[in-house]
Order: structure tokens, then C-alpha cells, then sequence
């Protein structure tokens, strides 16, 4: 088995750790990306994970359509999920709206039930100073994830605080787990799609429910689910799975980056999106399916294989994937097709932990078990009705209108005839004031009257003086207020 190592959080055995333990990422340095014109409309400004213009869109009428399905089922989504999760799972297959996606991903991994029952443990967290062994670390890092994004493109910019809290609170909730370069990465794409509280809570689930034990010391959940993705590549692709086994290349040479980033910096990014919609869904196997299609398109034929002599060509073509096979659209329909299931996976692992025992002992950390998606993770903790009510986005704090009849009443015979006096006495001087301030207009409007040059004046006619004229002052003023403005 490959040597791992942990702490510094690199992870040997992949191009994108070895990079990352020399101080750079895959993607580039903050450097490289300086210069750069616009966002993408995911936010990158550059590099391998920005889309191409030509990008095909989905017709905004049939956006409106399922951010209107999206917001019936979120409204609903305890009777959704037990009643109609067919229905949640094929919505996710299609894709979740940009607009939604942030909150569905909450619901979907029960991360907005988790925060509604730990109300201000983020805080708490947030406030503490941390560890200082995983702080410097965690601050090592903060650079290296996704530089070419324009949340995170400035160093020390919100996107990096942001994701430095989210990292340092992960360690004091989970003081055995610590922290592993992998989570940054994972954090980040959460914070791309909600705030810092919200991210901080999908970290948790997805460490503890779709992927526990991956970050952990000794990486050993990882190295069981590498065994299980060889294994099940037999009936996907025999071709493969024989090639592989041939030269004798252990699957955490070209599958650990993949699992425990969830393909976040593998893929392009509609790709990724997608692909996260259904794991949060359906659970680890989406990943599973996802490394198959992967392994069966770049070394499932003999032709294919032609150029992969060896240990060494075999890595390097599956660290260079082919564009045309992570493409969204070709990606999602093989994943699909993919006759992997939970069954198959929980058998599989099984079978796995038991040559495990047998030839390395019991293992080190002991995981809590796999929860497959959103249904099983809603069932082993029902939610209340409560936890899942939706908080509005803006709330607006009206002034209470006052309102004389709140006042104490007046009925005595002396109240009345102070009352109706003192709206005689308004009223008079009301009148007054309106009679100073028509005198006041009037003679304003002789005066301006008297210093307005004949706009028709002939050559013949002296031009007047306006060197003292009020509107001219004005003027002057107007326009001098209008430079600053514009310029």
C-alpha cells in the first residue's frame, strides 16, 4: 500500500498532493491569476475549471419551471422526501437551480436540521482561538484552493477568512479528526453556495455521513473504498480492471484525490455541479459511479491501451483525463448507466474490511456507518417540523404606525373646549404662514425678474451685468456640483 501521510496534509501517490507540498496548486498561483478579465458565471476567472463560452444554457423558461418545483418541495420537504423521493432524486438528476442549489444542498444532507438543533455552536467555535498545530497549517492552505475563483483569488480576501473560520471550527468540533488538506477544498465549494455557519454544517455531514473516516489519521476509509472501486470495475469494465491489476497499481495512486475532494478539482465545474447535486442525494456511490465511468473510458479497450505500457504510462494517463469524458452532458448520462447500487457497495465492503483484519488487524479509526444519501440520513435522524422551517432572507422591521386612539380619552366638558380651541388656533396659524410665504414668493419672483438677461436680445442692446446675480451664483454652483459628480 502507497505511504500517506497526514498533518501537513499532504498525500502522496497523486500529482495534485505532490504540487501542493511544494507550495503550489495544480491550478496556479495567486500570481498567475492577476491580469485576468471576467468571471465565468460560476465565478472563475481562469484556469482548467473555467466554462467555455460556448457553453450550452437551459432555456430560462424551463429554469422558472423547476425553481418552481424546487421551492414546492423545499416548503414540503419532510413530506417530499417520504412520500415522493423518486421524485427528489430524479430532480436532482437533471440538476438543481443555480438559485436554489445553496439551500437544497442543505436540506438535502441534513445539514439545515443539524444547525437548527446546535443554535450558535458555530459561534461558539468561531469565537475560539484553536489549536495552533492545525492554524498554521489550515493557513499554508488557504491559497492553494481553487486561486483561479474570484472568492478566493485575494489573499486574505473574505473568501479566505471565511474559509479559514470554516476549516478551524471543523478542528474544535472534531478535536480527534483535526484537520486534512482534502476538507479545504470541500469547505470551499460549500462556501461558493452559502455562508459560513451553513458551509460549516455540510462539512460536518459529508465527514460524517457520506465520507466518515476519509479524514481521519492513517487515511484508511480511503484506502478500503480504493479496494472496492478496483473490485467493482470487474463487472464495469474488465478490460480495466485486468490492465490494472497486471501491473500491480494500487488504486490510491489514481483515486484518492478523486474520493475525498468529491472530484472538486478533477472536473470541470458544471461537471462537478452536477455531480454534487446527485451525491448529496444518493450518497457516496454517485462517486463510485463517477471514478468507474472514468477508469472505463480511458483504459476500457485494448486500443486505449496501447500507449500504457507500464505503471508509469498508466498513471500519467489518469492524472491527463480526456475533456470529452468529463463533459456534463456525456459524464451524467454514463454515471447513470452505471448498474452500481448501495447493496453493491455495503457487500463489497464487507467483504473488504474482512481481508482487511485478516492480513493488516483491526483498524486504527473506527468510522460511524455510511449514511447513502439524503433519504437514509433523514431516517436515521427524523427531523421535526421545526428544523426544517424556512428562516425568510430579508426581514423588514416596519415602524408601528401610531395611532390617537391608544391615547387616554378625553371626556370631560373641559378637554372638548381646549381641544376645539387649539384647533382654532392651528388653523389660524396655518393661514398665516401660508400669507408670509406667498408675500415672500412674490417678491422673489420680482426681483429674479428684474436680473434675467432678454434670452432675444438684439447686438444693439447693452448686455446686462449678472456678476451679482443670484441665479447666475446659482448656476455656477450646479454646474461645479455636476463636474465633481461625473468626473
Amino acid at each position: 500500500m502507497a505511504d500517506m501521510e497526514r498533518g501537513s496534509g499532504s498525500l502522496r501517490g497523486n500529482s495534485e498532493s505532490q504540487s501542493l507540498a511544494d507550495g503550489e496548486s495544480s491550478f496556479g498561483s495567486d500570481s498567475e491569476s492577476n491580469g485576468f478579465g471576467t468571471a465565468d458565471k460560476y465565478g472563475f476567472i481562469g484556469g482548467s475549471q473555467q466554462s467555455a463560452d460556448g457553453e450550452q444554457e437551459i432555456p430560462p423558461e424551463v429554469l422558472r419551471q423547476r425553481e418552481l418545483k424546487w421551492l414546492d418541495m423545499l416548503k414540503n420537504w419532510d413530506k417530499w422526501m417520504l412520500r415522493k423521493h423518486k421524485k427528489v432524486k430524479l430532480r436532482c438528476q437533471k440538476g438543481i437551480p443555480p438559485s436554489l442549489r445553496g439551500r437544497a444542498w442543505l436540506y438535502l444532507s441534513g445539514a439545515k436540521v443539524k444547525k437548527e438543533q446546535n443554535k450558535e455552536k458555530f459561534q461558539e467555535l468561531d469565537a475560539q482561538p484553536g489549536d495552533p498545530k492545525w492554524m498554521d497549517v489550515i493557513e499554508k492552505d488557504l491559497h492553494r484552493q481553487f486561486p483561479f475563483h474570484e472568492m478566493f483569488v485575494a489573499r486574505g480576501g473574505h473568501g479566505q477568512q471565511d474559509l479559514y473560520r470554516v476549516l478551524k471550527a471543523y478542528t474544535l468540533y472534531r478535536p480527534d479528526e483535526g484537520y486534512c488538506q482534502a476538507q479545504a477544498p470541500i469547505a470551499a465549494v460549500l462556501l461558493m453556495h452559502m455562508p459560513a455557519e451553513d458551509a460549516f454544517w455540510g462539512l460536518v455531514q459529508i465527514c460524517e455521513k457520506y465520507l466518515p473516516g476519509y479524514y481521519s489519521a492513517g487515511l484508511e476509509a480511503i484506502q478500503l473504498d480504493g479496494e472496492i472501486l478496483f473490485s467493482l470495475l470487474r463487472r464495469v469494465s474488465p478490460v480495466a480492471h485486468r490492465h490494472l491489476g497486471k501491473h500491480e497499481i494500487n488504486p490510491v495512486l489514481y483515486m484518492t484525490e478523486w474520493f475525498m475532494c468529491a472530484f472538486s478539482r478533477t472536473l470541470p465545474w458544471a461537471s462537478v455541479l452536477r455531480v454534487w447535486d446527485m451525491f448529496f442525494c444518493e450518497g457516496v456511490k454517485i462517486i463510485f459511479r463517477v471514478g468507474l465511468v472514468l477508469l472505463k473510458c480511458m483504459l476500457g479497450s485494448q486500443e486505449k491501451l496501447k500507449d500504457c505500457q507500464g505503471q508509469y504510462e498508466t498513471i500519467e494517463r489518469l492524472r491527463a483525463l480526456e475533456s470529452q469524458y468529463m463533459q456534463e452532458g456525456f459524464l451524467v448520462r454514463e454515471m447513470l448507466e452505471v448498474p452500481i447500487s448501495e447493496h453493491d457497495i455495503e457487500k463489497e465492503h464487507n467483504k473488504q474490511l474482512k481481508r482487511w483484519k485478516e492480513t493488516r488487524g483491526e483498524l486504527t479509526y473506527k468510522s460511524p456507518p455510511r449514511m447513502h444519501g439524503a433519504k437514509a440520513i433523514m431516517e436515521a435522524e427524523p427531523p421535526s417540523h421545526q428544523d426544517l422551517r424556512q428562516a425568510p432572507t430579508i426581514i423588514l422591521n416596519l415602524p408601528l404606525e401610531q395611532n390617537s386612539s391608544t391615547e387616554q380619552p378625553e371626556n370631560t366638558e373641559d378637554n372638548k373646549d381646549k381641544k376645539s380651541k387649539d384647533r382654532r388656533e392651528s388653523k389660524k396659524s396655518k393661514e398665516d404662514k401660508k400669507q408670509k410665504l406667498n408675500k415672500k414668493k412674490s417678491a422673489k419672483n420680482r426681483k429674479v425678474s428684474k436680473e434675467i438677461p432678454n434670452p432675444y436680445a438684439l447686438p444693439s442692446d447693452p448686455m446686462p451685468l449678472l456678476t451679482d446675480s443670484p441665479l447666475h451664483e446659482s448656476n455656477q454652483s450646479l454646474s461645479s456640483t455636476e463636474q465633481d459628480t461625473y468626473l
